[in-house]
């Protein structure tokens, strides 16, 4: 489009002008002298110099006045000052020849009232906007004092002859200089581009002269149809504008002042083309270096590259430093009063922090400026400044000066109304910040705004995590991270170009760190990134190339304070060998750090730091160096509790009979006061009398202790209070329920301890430890499963013990959910220390033989059995272990007697009446022994029973199996053959299946790439159609336009012009005319469908309605997986009612069960204890409360070592026994 500059000329050059370069022709017909003849002499004249005149018109006006000189004497003198710019004197001097002309000839004073006007309309453009500070305002000349004497004067004119010509367009300026001084409605419209009507109907009257003046010229007067643009342009109409200044242009290539190429670059730049209006731009300098408004204009355009430029490139620097020193000081040596070079400048030196300069400039820009919008920059730059200097209440008297110049109320200046925000959040009054920011992204979708509302949503949640009574922030969170999370979204825009802010990353993670503790590492990490790429190149290694060891040499350039809070995620995500890592990167930015800055105390940071590289290492069973780290703190802070507590627990695990006990009980006498110390020592009570509990609770000493913690030291300590839960927990446990008056003091006793769990969760309502005690009070006392199930479940990803899934096991068995039973005890198997596990091997067993009676199935018989064994080899000297193994056995032969002669062979039939020997010869051992677990009586009559019964039973039954499959031997070889077959056909027909969906998935995978990749091109094609369009638009509007002017050329008898510029712009024309718009793809709409309570499909089956061989396979499978779901889910009541306590929350209780816990920021001792419960993404048939986690967020954690469950598993062993499954057999 930068074509449509060059003209048929050179460059736009006029003939015969020196360079092709064509020059100004303002006052070009003013000569150098002139010569006033003297009256009643012909041949005597007076001479004037116009280069040089008086400061004084007077005698000049004298002279003219006596020789009755004629009106043009009058107005040439009166331009020639105007030239010398000396506005004043001409307008004295064209008063008095309009006096003179009343007197002599009053039809020669039209001309002179009409150039009268003129210079009123030029003091308007250079008075100031509102009255100077110390001056009247009724003495005050400003802009509107002179438009109402030009206004005046143009009424005068107009009396003498209303068509004079000259008239229509002096009218035209008056109504564009009045429009552009009005000011915004805020009532009028809010939409986009919306023009006040007031401001509309001067616009109107404007293009109406201007339009009048055009007619009565023929088309000739260029001036008018500038101004025509003009009024268009304000108008909001910028091709239509664009096509007028592009015509002024083809028809007058060498008018230079006005010059139409500003207008066609402003008309380019409102269209989005940039790069042309900068083309215009630079060939107006190219004809005129001088010219002020295209050397600010061009400023402007490498301003706003600038910003589409990271700060830290070099081409920011290049761009910044070419817009201020090249172009925008141009324009300033230039004029040291132009309204938009000020208001630049006045920004340039607002963030150099040069305020003086800044109270200067903004206040000429707001003086002389005829634009609304700069007069609101120059508002708001003063009301930047006064915020910077923290007058408050000035700078919210110019932000609100600043939008209401642009419209106010809905519409008004984002930047003013964000800085009113920051001004109420400086007064700390949020409620009116919030308010201001929320209408804002109402508005607009500003990320600015969303920024600093998302952090004060987020600062009022971390501000409640502090409190002493917390509130429910939930609300506050969500919003928060939805405006933080849209941000973030926004910067992978590139058409944005807005830069990540690690604060917005900080936040999140603060954010995220309770509930999604997986999130917040992403988000430090990307905050990581962000820091290395500002690291310079010449810090970075140069003789390794692996990216990971890179990383990790120029972590010593971050900040530790990042570094550490990745270490503790990584550490609370198990992943202890990278959390030392990063602890270790972190003391190493300390030291770099503290040799760059001497005088920076990096001390408590190193202190913090060093404190969780060895909880780290103790995490990762390295004792030695966790005892080396801790034994560094001491030396340096020999007063460091936490510190000493590790010590004293190592040493208590690797010396539990004498050092570590000894060691315990001397850090309690040295720190009695102390919570922490007092927590580790009420799990060591719990610990050495857990084989040997009194049969009074009152005399229990570690019940004493918690006692005497919540009495004298804390009457809120939630270990305390947990621990005495768990006591009476324990004690209840233990009760008798034999009569009804037993059963009565034993629910009274778990309300006692549900009382203590309750006042916990009150403290603390995340309190995970308080909450699986009620939880497990609700499934011993009352047998509510359903409702303890959701508390477990919530409970299961905070806690990380296999506890708390051998508990969700138990709740599982008793609902008959035989599947997620055993997934919850294999869960519980797997974790570090419990594979061998007898207690749980035990209740898998169980879980295992009851699905098996449930589904009569054998393989689920023979699994029981396995745990049973594994459960008996780890603690072969149980007897309740052993008792287990027979009594599966036992079982087993039961139902393989009770199958057909079909669903058996005599193998099986011979190894169970072989394990069911066995069975009777371990049920005559334990019947011997002197602690049996069940009557002594029972375990005889069991095994008389497989003595004397079932053994006769197998006997027959063996035979007869024998006899079947002797005379059915051909037919069982045909039919097990066929089996086979059969079976090796749906293996091949599923791994068909698996391979074409496998195909099937790959070619949906190509194909959507493809689709992309065509989406893409076309939305590249569309942006190419949508501009070329655009163009082909503005070149039909100017077409017509000359079209116009031709006809009218062509009608006063002159010739065509010749170029080559009408045919192209023709041909371009028709070319987008003959193009037909692209159709836009169609998208099939799905209607959401409601939430329901089970995780979707695996596979995600095509939306086709017709379904062909591979679907219905797919089907088929689906159906078959799903055909081993859970039995009913009726609960039994003969099964026993004791849940597991998780004990190792605390440290200590064995080498597996220490909760693995690394603080992040420093926080109050009392809350480290305080783990949360996240929300459980299983959903189940109860469907549980959701629930949001909250953790603590300090730096020394100084681990639970007295978790607030106080009972351990030999204290109150879960039942394990499976002698409670053949009472329906018997």
């Amino acid at each position: 489009m930068s074509t449509i500059l060059k003209s048929a000329q050179v460059n736009g050059g006029a003939p015969g002008v020196p360079n092709g370069l064509p020059k100004s022709k303002r006052f070009s017909d003013i000569p150098s002298t002139i010569d006033i003849p003297v009256q009643d002499q012909e041949d005597e004249a007076v001479e004037i110099g116009l280069e040089e005149l008086a400061d004084d018109p007077t005698e000049l006006c004298t002279l003219f006045e006596m020789e009755r000189a004629a009106r043009t004497y009058w107005m040439t003198v009166a331009l020639a000052y105007a030239k010398l710019h000396k506005v004043d004197f001409a307008i004295e001097m064209l008063i008095r020849g309009a006096n003179a002309m009343q007197v002599s000839n009053p039809r020669e004073k039209l001309s002179i009232v009409s150039c009268l006007c003129w210079m009123y309309l030029w003091k308007s453009r250079e008075a100031p906007r509102v009255a100077p500070e110390g001056s009247l305002v009724s003495e005050a000349k400003t802009k509107e004092y002179y438009l109402q004497l030009a206004t005046s004067t143009l009424n005068e004119a107009s009396r003498i002859n209303p068509a004079f010509p000259p008239l229509f367009l002096a009218r035209g300026v008056l109504y564009l200089l009045r429009a552009s001084l009005q000011t915004p409605s805020k009532a009028s419209s809010t939409a986009p581009g919306a023009i006040d009507s007031e401001k509309a109907e001067l616009l109107r009257s404007a293009l109406k002269s201007f339009d009048d003046a055009i007619r009565v010229s023929q088309g000739k007067n260029m001036l008018a149809v500038m101004g025509k643009s003009r009024a268009l342009f304000s108008l909001g109409k910028y091709a239509e504008a664009l096509a007028g200044y592009q015509d002024v242009l083809a028809k007058m290539p060498d008018l230079v002042d006005p010059d139409p190429r500003i207008g066609i670059g402003c008309c380019f730049w409102q269209l989005g083309f940039k790069d042309d209006a900068k083309l215009a731009w630079e060939r107006c300098l190219e004809i005129n270096p001088e010219s002020k408004i295209a050397n600010i204009l061009l400023g402007l355009y490498y301003l706003d590259a600038s910003g589409h430029v990271p700060t830290n490139s070099p081409d920011f620097i290049r761009l910044y430093k070419k817009a201020m020193t090249e172009y925008t000081q141009k324009s300033f040596k230039l004029d040291k009063d132009l309204p938009l070079t000020c208001a630049t400048f006045a920004g340039y030196f607002l963030s150099r922090k040069s305020l003086a300069n800044v109270d200067s400039l903004a206040h000429k820009a707001i003086q002389y400026t005829d634009v609304n919008a700069i007069a609101s920059d120059g508002w708001y730059l003063l009301a930047r400044k006064e915020h910077y200097d923290g007058n408050a209440d000035r700078a919210s008297d110019y932000y609100r000066r600043a939008d209401d110049a642009r419209g106010g109320t809905e519409r008004g200046y984002l930047p003013a109304k964000f800085g009113a925000a920051q001004l109420s959040v400086l007064k700390n009054d949020l409620g009116e910040a919030k308010l201001r920011l929320e209408k804002m992204i109402q508005q607009s979708r500003n990320y600015e705004a969303m920024v600093l509302l998302g952090t004060l949503y987020a600062e009022e949640v971390f501000t409640n995590q502090y409190a002493a009574v917390k509130e429910d922030r939930s609300a506050e969170a969500k919003k928060a991270i939805g405006l933080l999370e849209s941000v973030r979204s926004a910067w992978k825009d590139t058409k944005k170009n807005l830069s990540p802010d690690p604060a917005v990353l900080l936040n999140l993670a603060r954010l995220y760190e309770t509930d999604h503790p997986e999130k917040a590492l992403q988000c430090l990490q990307q905050v990581e990134q962000l820091e290395t790429d500002q690291i310079p190149e010449s810090e970075y290694p140069t003789d390794i190339e692996d990216e990971a060891v890179i990383r990790a040499a120029l972590r010593k350039f971050l900040p530790p304070q990042l570094l550490n809070n990745m270490g503790c995620f990584y550490a609370q995500a198990g992943r202890h060998e990278v959390a030392s890592e990063m602890f270790e990167a972190a003391l190493g930015a300390c030291m770099r750090i503290g040799e760059r800055d001497e005088d920076t105390d990096t001390d408590a940071l190193v202190t913090t730091i060093s404190f969780n590289l060895g909880r780290s290492y103790e995490s990762r069973s390295m004792s030695d160096q966790a005892v080396e780290v801790y034994e560094g703190l001491l030396k340096r802070h020999d007063d460091y509790t936490d510190a000493k507590i590790r010590l004293a627990y190592i040493k208590l695990r690797k010396n539990p009979n004498k050092e570590g006990p000894d060691t315990v009980a001397k850090l309690y006498q040295e720190n009695p006061a102390d919570l922490e110390v007092r927590a580790l020592y009420g799990w060591f009570l719990g610990k050495v009398n857990s084989r040997k509990r009194p049969a009074n609770i009152a005399e229990d000493p570690e019940l004493r202790h918690y006692k005497h913690t919540l009495q004298n030291y804390d009457k809120h300590d939630r270990y305390a209070l947990v621990g005495m839960g768990n006591m009476w927990l324990v004690t209840a446990r233990e009760m008798r329920r034999e009569t009804d008056q037993e059963k009565q003091k034993r629910s009274a006793t778990y309300g006692r301890a549900v009382e203590f769990f309750e006042k916990a969760l009150q403290l603390d309502p995340m309190n995970a430890y308080a909450a699986q005690g009620i939880a497990i009070a609700l499934v011993e006392d009352k047998k509510d499963y359903k409702n303890a199930l959701p508390i477990f479940l919530k409970v299961r990803d905070t806690i990380k013990d296999p506890h708390v899934f051998v508990n969700l096991g138990h709740i599982y068995a008793e609902l008959r959910q035989f599947s997620k039973a055993i997934e919850s005890y294999e869960i519980a198997l797997s974790k570090e220390g419990k594979s061998n596990d007898a207690g749980i091997l035990s209740c898998l067993g169980r879980v295992w033989l009851n699905k098996g009676r449930s589904e009569r199935t054998m393989n689920a018989y023979k699994l029981a059995l396995e745990c049973a064994e594994k459960a008996l080899a780890v603690a072969p000297e149980q007897v309740h272990f052993k008792f287990n193994v027979a009594f599966v056995q036992i079982q087993l032969a039961m139902m393989i007697h009770s199958l057909n002669e079909t669903q058996r062979n005599s193998l099986q039939l011979q190894d169970a009446a072989d394990g069911l020997e066995s069975a009777i010869k371990v049920l005559d051992e334990i019947a011997s022994s002197p602690h049996t677990p069940y009557p002594k009586h029972d375990i005889e009559q069991r095994a008389n029973m497989a003595r004397n019964t079932q053994r006769k039973q197998l006997e027959r039954a063996l035979a007869s199996q024998r006899e079947y499959e002797e005379k059915n031997k051909e037919k069982l070889a045909a039919a097990m053959e066929q089996r086979q077959a059969e079976l090796r056909r749906r293996e091949e027909e599923k791994r068909k299946v698996e391979e074409a969906l496998r195909e099937r998935q790959e070619k949906i995978r190509k194909e959507r790439e493809e689709i992309a990749a065509r989406d893409r091109l076309l939305a590249e094609q569309r942006d190419d159609e949508e501009r070329t369009r655009l163009e082909s638009s503005v070149g039909e509007a100017g077409e017509k336009a000359k079209k116009r002017g031709k006809a009218s050329s062509r009608g006063t008898g002159e010739p065509r012009q010749k170029g080559g510029r009408s045919r192209r712009k023709k041909a371009d024309s028709e070319g987008d005319e003959s193009g037909e718009e692209r159709p836009k793809k169609k998208q099939r709409l799905s209607r959401r469908g409601q939430a329901g309570n089970y995780k979707s499909a695996e596979i995600v089956e095509d939306s086709s309605e017709d379904d062909d061989e591979l679907e219905r396979a797919e089907r088929a499978l689906a159906r078959e997986g799903a055909a081993g779901s859970d039995a009913d889910d009726v609960p039994r009541d003969d099964v026993s009612d004791t849940m597991e306590v998780d004990n190792s929350n605390v440290a200590g209780e064995d080498d597996e069960g220490e909760e693995e816990t690394v603080s992040r920021r420093q926080q109050a001792k009392r809350s480290r204890r305080g783990r949360i419960l996240e929300e459980s993404d299983e959903e189940e048939e109860g469907k549980p409360e959701k629930g949001s986690d909250k953790g603590s967020d300090n730096d020394d954690v100084a681990d639970e070592p007295a978790g607030p469950i106080a009972e351990e598993d030999e204290a109150a062993p879960a039942d394990t026994s499976m002698a409670d499954l053949d009472e329906d057999d018997e």
